[in-house]
């Protein structure tokens, strides 16, 4: 209702990839057998059907990029995760910002465990923990990527880390957590709007901003104020505990993480700098341009280009020129 008509507005249509002309012998290829085959059956469905090897590869491709969603899908699904990312983020700051906790981390640690659960606090906990359930589900049903795995694990250390500080009276450091990492996911989002409204020097902006906030927060002030204080003043204030193990292990799982993904920024930046264009990135959608063969480096200006097919996505960061959020 919202995002769709902003959409229409910016000139985004609703129309998918080229679609693969109908046959009748490689769509029961395709459906019952494999949806990329490989050199030897490529080979035998050429003499079958009198037709060169380079066509069925491109139809291939087509029948692939043809079940994928359109720009105006994927812009709808930017839009929502951008105003809900922008939403949380400032209504965190405007609670912390007056938490005791936000300006002297050994606040989370006095009187602990026997600390007030506020309902302000407690929405901000059960918002961003549905949230993330949204994502888990999700990722399932969205274009399969090549950082599936990563995101995967992300999301379940996200929502575990969620649920176990809250069973544990941990709400004070966990509202730190969850406040840090949406201070740049906003940022990623904003670029993917750009890039899909065709507005590529916006893009690059927001994407360069992106990234210098995703390296500080989640290089230098996650490590060096949310690990500090529950890998040391914790063990200062309350000693060490059976649940302070795994609680700490599932952070470091995080900035493990968070190192993966600033070294692809960083590699995908340079490329932008040294080159003045990406080609493709590497957290890009796993399907390439369905006419890859025919596309030009001209076609991929910018850091975050979208591709012939439309595809895009880093954050999810990058996609297919563009990172996609987390």
């Amino acid at each position: 209702f919202i995002a769709k008509p902003c959409a229409i507005n910016l000139g985004i249509q609703d129309s998918g990839p080229h679609r693969a002309q109908p046959n009748a012998i490689l769509e029961k290829v395709f459906t019952s057998i494999t949806k990329s085959p490989d050199g030897k059956r490529l080979e035998g469905l050429s003499k079958q059907l009198d037709w060169d090897v380079r066509k069925i590869q491109r139809w291939f491709r087509h029948r692939r990029n043809q079940d994928k969603p359109t720009t105006l899908t994927k812009f709808c699904e930017s839009m929502w995760r951008f105003t809900f990312y922008l939403s949380i983020f400032f209504y965190g700051i405007r609670f912390l910002w007056t938490a005791p906790w936000f300006w002297d981390t050994r606040q989370c640690w006095y009187n602990y465990p026997f600390q007030p659960l506020t309902s302000r606090l407690y929405y901000y906990y059960i918002l961003e923990l549905a949230f993330y359930w949204s994502l888990m589900f999700s990722q399932f049903t969205d274009i399969k990527r090549k950082d599936f795995l990563i995101m995967f694990v992300h999301h379940l250390a996200t929502i575990g880390l969620i649920t176990f500080s809250y069973m544990n009276n941990m709400v004070r450091v966990g509202t730190l957590v969850l406040c840090l990492h949406d201070a740049s996911d906003f940022l990623l989002e904003a670029a993917k709007l750009a890039n899909y409204a065709k507005y590529q020097r916006l893009c690059d902006a927001f994407f360069m901003l992106f990234g210098v906030v995703f390296i500080v927060t989640r290089l230098g002030i996650y490590p060096f104020w949310i690990l500090n204080t529950t890998l040391f003043e914790s063990w200062e204030l309350i000693g060490p505990y059976p649940s302070w193990w795994l609680f700490n292990g599932l952070l470091v799982t995080l900035q493990a993480l968070h190192v993966i993904w600033s070294y692809l920024i960083i590699r995908t930046a340079s490329k932008a700098l040294v080159r003045g264009k990406v080609s493709k990135d590497d957290r890009s959608d796993v399907e390439s341009s369905s006419e890859e063969e025919d596309v030009t480096s001209n076609s991929t200006k910018g850091i975050l280009s979208t591709s012939s097919n439309g595809s895009n996505r880093l954050n999810g960061h990058v996609t297919s020129g563009q990172w996609t959020g987390e």
